[in-house]
Parts: C-alpha cells; sequence; structure tokens
C-alpha cells in the first residue's frame, strides 16, 4: 500500500525561492510540491516548511555519556538522549564527533569512544533512533595515541567524515599563547611553572606526531571513501596542505585569510552556528557573520549547542546583508549533506528523502513544531 502525506498551507523554503502551496510526501519521498492552494491535507496554518537539516559536526553526545568527571552513562541511554535533542532541533542527518587521540588530561579514552560508537550503530539496527546516524571521526594528529585510536575505527562503514586537528599551543586555534593559557591554565588549575611543562609537552608531541599522523589518516580515508576536514587552519600554507592531502571540508577556519584561500579552492567553509548567533569565536578568532558577508561561508554546524543550527538559519539574514532565507536554509541543509556525498537529502524537491521540519516563528525565535524523516513523523 502506498503511504502518503499532504501537507498544505504552508510556507515551502526551495533552494532559491519560498512557495506558498503544499507538499506530497509518499513512500518516504517527496513526491510533489504545488503552489497555491487546492490540495486537502494536514493544514500547516502558514509554517515554514524546510528541508531536514544536516549537522556535520556535534560533539554533543559525549557529554551525555560522560556527564561529570569520571561518570559514565549507559552508552545507548547516552546516544537516545542525544538523538531526542538533535531530532527535536530540526536535525534529521547527524555525524556524531567522537574523539580519535586524546591529551593527557582527557577523562575519556578510545575504548569510550569505541563503546558510542557501538551503541549508536546498534541502535541504528535496532530503529531506535529519530535522527539518521552516523560518524564523525575528529582525528587529533598530534596525540601520541592517534593511530592506535584510529585502528579502532577499522572496517566501520558509518563513519563519513574525518578531521584533522592540532589543538597544541602555538598551532591553528591557538596560535595566540594568551588564549591557550585562559582556555586551559584556568581549566587545568595550573601553575606558571606547571603550565610552561604542559605546553612544552604539547609542542613537542606536535612536531613528532602531526605530520606522520596526518599523512596516514589522510591515505586511509581516501582508500576508504571517508570526506576530509581540515580544522582551525589559520594560514595559506595550512590551507596549501590540506590541498595536498585531499581535504573537502574547511572546518572553522580561524582566520579571513585562511578561509577566504578555503574557498577559492573549492573547499566547503563550516563555521559554527553558536559563532553566528553570538557575533564572535569564543577562542576570539574570526567572526561567521564577517565570512558570510564577504561570501566565504557553504556550511553551518551546531558544534555545541544543537538548537543553534536552525536559529542561525533564520537569523543568519536579519545580520548579514544580502543572504536570503533559502540561501541561509541551505548553509544547514543542502550544503553539508553534499559535502559528505548525501545527494538523496537537503533540499525540499521530487524525488529527495521527505526529510522535514515545520517551523514557526515567535518572537524571532525559531519554534520547532514537527519533523519527519523519510515521511515519517519522528518530533
Amino acid at each position: 500500500m502506498t503511504d502518503e502525506t499532504v501537507l498544505n498551507n504552508a510556507r515551502i523554503v526551495l533552494a532559491d525561492e519560498i512557495v506558498e502551496g503544499s507538499i506530497v510526501l509518499r513512500d518516504g519521498l517527496i513526491a510533489g510540491i504545488d503552489a497555491g492552494a487546492g490540495r486537502s491535507g494536514e493544514d500547516m496554518g502558514g509554517d515554514f516548511i524546510i528541508p531536514g537539516l544536516v549537522e556535520l559536526h556535534t560533539d554533543h553526545l559525549e557529554g551525555h555519556y560522560a556527564p561529570r568527571p569520571k561518570v559514565r552513562w549507559n552508552p545507548i541511554a547516552a546516544v537516545l538522549a542525544h538523538d531526542a535533542q538533535v531530532a527535536t532541533a530540526g536535525i534529521t542527518t547527524v555525524l556524531d564527533a567522537l574523539r580519535v587521540g586524546m591529551d593527557d588530561d582527557a577523562d575519556m579514552n578510545s575504548a569510550d569512544m569505541r563503546k558510542l560508537a557501538d551503541a549508536i550503530e546498534d541502535s541504528v539496527q535496532q530503529h531506535r533512533l529519530r535522527a539518521d546516524h552516523f560518524i564523525h571521526l575528529r582525528c587529533e594528529v598530534s596525540a601520541p595515541d592517534c593511530l592506535a585510536a584510529f585502528a579502532h575505527f577499522d572496517g566501520d562503514d558509518r563513519i563519513k567524515l574525518a578531521s584533522l586537528m592540532d589543538h597544541a599551543p602555538g598551532q591553528r586555534q591557538f596560535v595566540d599563547l594568551e588564549t591557550y593559557a585562559y582556555y586551559y591554565q584556568r581549566k587545568l588549575k595550573l601553575t606558571d611553572r606547571e603550565f610552561q611543562q604542559f605546553c612544552e609537552k604539547r609542542m613537542a608531541e606536535s612536531a613528532t606526531n602531526s605530520g606522520p599522523n596526518r599523512a596516514f589518516i589522510a591515505a586511509a580515508c581516501h582508500q576508504r571513501g571517508i570526506v576530509l576536514a581540515s580544522h582551525d587552519d589559520a594560514t595559506t600554507g595550512h590551507v596549501d596542505e590540506a590541498i595536498e592531502q585531499g581535504v573537502r571540508v574547511a572546518e572553522f577556519p580561524t582566520t579571513k585569510e585562511a578561509a577566504k584561500a578555503s574557498k577559492a579552492a573549492g573547499l566547503g567553509v563550516l563555521m559554527g552556528a553558536p559563532n553566528v548567533m553570538r557575533g564572535a569565536s569564543h577562542s576570539g578568532n574570526v567572526s561567521a557573520r564577517t565570512l558570510a558577508g564577504e561570501g566565504l561561508l557553504d556550511i553551518l554546524s551546531s558544534d555545541y549547542i544543537p538548537f543553534s543550527l536552525i536559529q542561525s538559519a533564520f537569523f543568519l539574514g536579519d545580520v548579514v546583508d544580502g543572504i536570503s532565507l533559502p540561501q541561509a536554509v541551505a548553509m544547514v541543509s543542502k550544503n553539508p549533506a553534499e559535502a559528505v556525498g548525501l545527494v538523496d537529502r537537503g533540499v525540499i524537491e521530487q524525488g529527495r528523502r521527505a526529510d522535514l521540519v515545520r517551523v514557526r516563528l515567535d518572537d524571532h525565535v525559531p519554534v520547532v513544531r514537527t519533523v519527519w524523516r523519510q515521511g515519517r513523523r519522528v518530533a
């Protein structure tokens, strides 16, 4: 039997325009889009219908699994809690970021990451989840255990993206050592002498490990068809290195110079939605609004606040001239989907997956009223 749903009286955000009318969902796909009145179906009351959001980089799952230092939650329960939060924020496809390579101060280890990956994969197989979940490996290439941790994911076919990261002091996100001190010395409660020793150790590890680990992981990902992302590029030299390694996504470039070089090279430039909402990076780096205003922003990620993704889509056009709602929505749906090869979703178009979100604006805040994944209501 055919499974059909009609959503009418909606403002439908298409790839390049907004139309008022109805959408026909049939057997998990978008079967038709009709402008104007005339069809009977579920009345959307003039609310927006946008594509389901696609999230490439969220660190949010780890907080559900380890909500306090030395506390571990049931990994399946953690995945379910995370899933419920992202789905009700309008995210229908999510790449859950898991760490590969740990710092000495890390509260978790690679075995924890594998437990979370197993919980994701088991929950997908058992049809427990509202959103469609894949895995994003955050590879800390300066860490001595990076390659051993990466080996825990050999043959894992849910991995869609791997980021090459180096958070050592003096590198990329933390070129400014004063910012690094504010972030880490306070967090770890180190004396000045202890902090100096900490920095020296991290910088030595970066000098020894980053180059070989980047090369190994890049080659392995190309062989397995995993999309590569650079992370926190600050200079054109960083971008040149990323291009040489076959990177396709530039995550969180820290300077306009790096974003401009990445865009010119055809990389998808990704920035944080919290950066858009706050108007600044929490690390003091370039503003996502600045990049958007200069045409240097392609993709937004919720990073550490799931709801910020849909907020930024409806907010960006208000604070940056020349960006329409369809363009902003593409940054959280079509563009991220295409960046990792998920070309069956991300835009409202006949034949695409019926991953949709019903949204009403209330005092400039988007209220998610209904979420469908493959035509089935999930929130």
